[in-house]
């Protein structure tokens, strides 16, 4: 079986089984604030579960990753959802992994829209936040409270992650 991995357009389609797009293109929308604003409305189903749960909005500066990337590890949060949405429009990676028997299995790769965001929902394998080219900045929510709420996985062999049409 080949470890290597290209990253194909995320879509709500093909992202379903994993969590949530948050995106505007065909969100639920309406007018609010006397016609000068336009909300679209819930975007992603938000998750905090455990003792003292509670949701945390956050703010990530993340640096760039080099392609192809050597996947080793992924993560979870079995307590609380977590969504990272884009400040600048600009593309990142997103890893995900089915559930499997003894933990995760083969991961999938999604290359998301300048400007789109993703929800992961409770106990999802995922990759971490992975921008590549320059920093980015993302605003983060997920859960906060009393609990063990970080699962890693580390592959014994790595998967490599590559872009679509080349590095």
């Amino acid at each position: 079986m080949s470890r290597i991995i290209v990253a194909r357009p995320l879509t709500r389609e093909n992202f379903a089984p994993f969590g949530d797009v948050i995106e505007t293109d065909g969100a639920h929308h309406y007018p609010i604030n006397g016609g000068r604003c336009e909300r679209y409305h819930d975007l992603a189903k938000v998750e905090a579960a455990g003792p003292n749960a509670r949701v945390l909005i956050s703010l990530f500066k993340a640096t760039p990753y080099e392609f192809p990337l050597k996947l080793t590890m992924v993560e979870r949060h079995p307590l609380g959802s977590q969504a990272f949405v884009p400040l600048s429009p600009r593309p990142f990676v997103v890893v995900v992994c089915p559930d499997a028997p003894d933990g995760p299995g083969r991961p999938e790769a999604f290359l998301t829209q300048p400007g789109q965001g993703v929800n992961y929902p409770r106990g999802r394998w995922h990759g971490v936040l992975t921008p590549f080219g320059d920093s980015q900045d993302f605003v983060v929510v997920d859960r906060g409270g009393d609990g063990q709420n970080l699962e890693e996985a580390y592959f014994p062999e790595p998967y490599e992650i590559h872009l679509p049409g080349g590095d």
